[in-house]
């Protein structure tokens, strides 16, 4: 038996508003975010008086916020299933690990290499991915166990792998590229986490893998009878949250000159924190890239801001903290109402 699934936004549609509710999908209800994001940084510019906003200033910002960008188009598609993944820190390690491992192994220098250590990485990152929606979907492991425990199982294999030691060699093509290059002014970490939130948000907007990525978040039963294969769509969508998360790993490792190996033990609930700000709920159904990538941007923008303003950088932190529970509590309102009505 098979049926037509669709997002989780309407019963229907009238003539003339496929695009309205495309928008709506691509944009979802990130407007309240998105207004407290402009009143951070108004909020900065005016405390600043002039640095804030200079164009070197929001490169930074971006730059910063990248590689959270990059694993968050993962962690949505992950979440609007109802599940969650808190593995993706800990694969962006143990990818960059691995490329970096191969890339020595191949002479450590060469764009044959740099190549070589890109797909590597996506490779790893894929892998770990498909572990981790395996255990979901055959074992049935609740996601939150099955991704915790890939979260100390990654990080450890990568510790065991390096002995413990960042690996720096990187070839200089990959440094020169992805860690510090430019492409009309712009930054390629800045255009690569760009482009994947720009796909990320296509996909899950107008293609059919995204109605039916929303119609398991809001009914796993009611989309499997609709003729959804629920645990090979669950699959994919861990397989591609672990491909974003080695992509994250190659930028990373482009980016500092090393694997930094302890230096993302906190990605793994950033990104969640990052996704739920942007409104995705955690109970499944809800969401959008576009609101992830203004979650993503929140704590970059207060990181920079606090510094540039003079005042310590932990406020972030507990800045995060807040508007992360003031989220939660609106999708919880906004459920209720829904229930409701």
């Amino acid at each position: 038996m098979t049926a037509n699934i669709s997002a989780p936004t309407g019963t229907g549609a009238a003539p003339g508003e496929g695009r309205p509710r495309r928008r709506r999908l691509l944009l979802g209800s990130a407007t309240d975010i998105t207004a407290i994001l402009l009143i951070i940084v108004v909020v900065f510019s005016v405390a600043d008086g002039g640095s804030f906003l200079t164009l070197e200033n929001l490169s930074n910002i971006l730059i910063s916020a990248s590689l959270l960008i990059v694993m968050g188009v993962g962690a949505t598609l992950v979440l609007i299933t109802g599940g969650v993944d808190l593995s993706v820190g800990s694969v962006l390690v143990f990818s960059g690990v691995v490329s970096g491992m191969v890339m020595r192994a191949m002479g450590g220098q060469g764009v044959g290499v740099s190549l070589v250590g890109v797909l590597v990485a996506l490779a790893a990152g894929t892998a770990w991915g498909i572990v981790n929606g395996l255990v979901v979907t055959r074992l049935r492991v609740p996601p939150l166990i099955a991704t915790l425990g890939s979260f100390g199982a990654a990080q450890g294999l990568a510790q065991v792998l390096s002995d413990g030691n960042d690996l720096k060699d990187i070839p200089n093509e990959l440094v020169d590229t992805l860690g510090v290059g430019r492409l009309a002014g712009v930054p390629y970490l800045v255009l690569v986490a760009l482009v994947i939130a720009l796909l990320g948000g296509v996909v899950l907007a107008v293609t059919r893998y995204g109605r039916r990525t929303y119609a398991i978040g809001s009914n796993a039963e009611a989309a499997r009878r609709a003729g959804v294969n629920v645990d090979r769509h669950l699959l994919s969508v861990y397989a591609l949250a672990g491909t974003l998360a080695g992509l994250a790993g190659i930028l990373s490792y482009a980016e500092f000159g090393s694997t930094t190996l302890s230096g993302h033990a906190t990605d793994n609930l950033n990104v969640i924190a990052a996704v739920v700000i942007g409104g995705t709920s955690l109970f499944g159904g809800v969401g959008t890239v576009f609101g992830s990538v203004i979650g993503a941007l929140i704590p970059a923008v207060l990181s920079n801001g606090l510094v540039i303003v003079g005042l310590n950088s932990f406020w972030r932190d507990f800045a995060v903290g807040v508007v992360l529970v003031i989220a939660v509590y609106l999708d919880q309102l906004r459920r209720r109402h829904r229930a409701a009505g």
